[in-house]
């Protein structure tokens, strides 16, 4: 089958150039050499970790560590609590990406009720807790200072108190470094959360809340100088047209739909709550079963896994692609 790849860098969004390509070549093995030299080296299949996306009642955890470099970190998090201090980078702005359930997010600049599916910022230096009920949500800690890319759909409010049932109690803030790793808090003291979230009123700015467009586009909602966040909307059909990023390695979440990766490092079918990076340099589609949203973060630097693996991608071969297109395309 013909297909076309497009290659491109992670600050364009137009390919460099775009290649006419034999799929079965481009997904197979390479030709045996004509000398008898080892020219090359094998590389594992793709990996996926996975998070349900649906609430499982435990005890309060830090958030689970999922892919981090020594400049950006993305994490999984799940609550049905308050969390236990008040928290401010020094390093990094925030962002959260809303999973599923309720989730009060108070700060300094005002508070937002999270609703599934939107994204928002925390500047760096802005101190904030999180109330969640029942939720998940994700948590991207990129260099400081983050671009917003598109309009906000609705801001941060002063309200007070910040959620029904609040009442005011000994509180601790923490101050971090390193992306908030655990381990590198700065200090940790007493605060009054009162006077926290009472600082909205002398403060001029405010959080936006950020969602993505519908239609099969794909809306870019975060950047800086060596990065790109944000989320993919796609249906069935349409031309299968493969991408390959020459300065980026892709992490994706799938957030919505059932979806089947077509890389050179294997296929993989993705569904809700699965995690995959895909590193720079390798050609990769997607073939969606149904309406589809990913989300997806480019980073210049290799960003390596740190969780643990929930399963591989399978090798390809052209019955498998075969079966796959075809159970995508009925």
């Amino acid at each position: 089958m013909e297909v076309v790849e497009d290659i491109l860098v992670i600050d364009s969004d137009q390919p460099l150039r775009s290649v006419t390509r034999d799929e079965h070549l481009l997904l197979s093995s390479p030709h045996p050499p004509q000398v008898p030299v080892k020219l090359w080296r094998d590389h594992p299949p793709l990996s996926v970790v996975h998070y349900p996306q649906e609430f499982r009642a435990q005890p309060f955890a830090p958030p689970r560590g999922v892919y981090e470099n020594d400049e950006i970190r993305v994490e999984w998090q799940t609550m049905d609590n308050r969390q236990p201090f008040y928290h401010r980078n020094c390093d990094v702005d925030e962002i959260s990406y809303q999973i599923a359930g309720d989730r009060t997010l108070m700060t300094e600049l005002g508070v937002i009720e999270h609703r599934p599916g939107e994204f928002s910022r925390i500047p760096r230096g802005v101190a904030h807790d999180n109330y969640g009920r029942a939720e998940s949500h994700l948590l991207f800690y990129l260099p400081a200072p983050v671009d917003e890319l598109a309009p906000a759909r609705r801001e941060s409010a002063a309200v007070f108190p910040p959620f029904p049932g609040w009442r005011p109690g000994p509180v601790n803030e923490a101050i971090t470094q390193c992306m908030g790793t655990p381990g590198h808090d700065i200090t940790v003291f007493g605060a009054d959360e009162a006077r926290l979230l009472d600082q909205v009123h002398v403060e001029h700015r405010r959080i936006g809340v950020l969602t993505a467009g519908t239609g099969g586009a794909s809306t870019w909602l975060y950047g800086t100088g060596s990065t790109r966040l944000g989320i993919t909307a796609t249906t069935p059909g349409g031309e299968r047209r493969y991408r390959r990023l020459l300065d980026a390695d892709e992490i994706q979440y799938q957030a919505r739909g059932r979806r089947i990766l077509i890389t050179q490092r294997g296929i993989v079918t993705l569904e809700p709550g699965d995690f995959v990076r895909i590193p720079l340099g390798i050609a990769h589609t997607s073939v969606t079963t149904d309406a589809s949203d990913h989300l997806t973060l480019l980073s210049h630097r290799e960003l390596p896994q740190v969780a643990e693996t929930t399963r591989l991608a399978d090798t390809y071969t052209p019955e498998l692609l075969e079966t796959l297109t075809q159970e995508a395309r009925s």
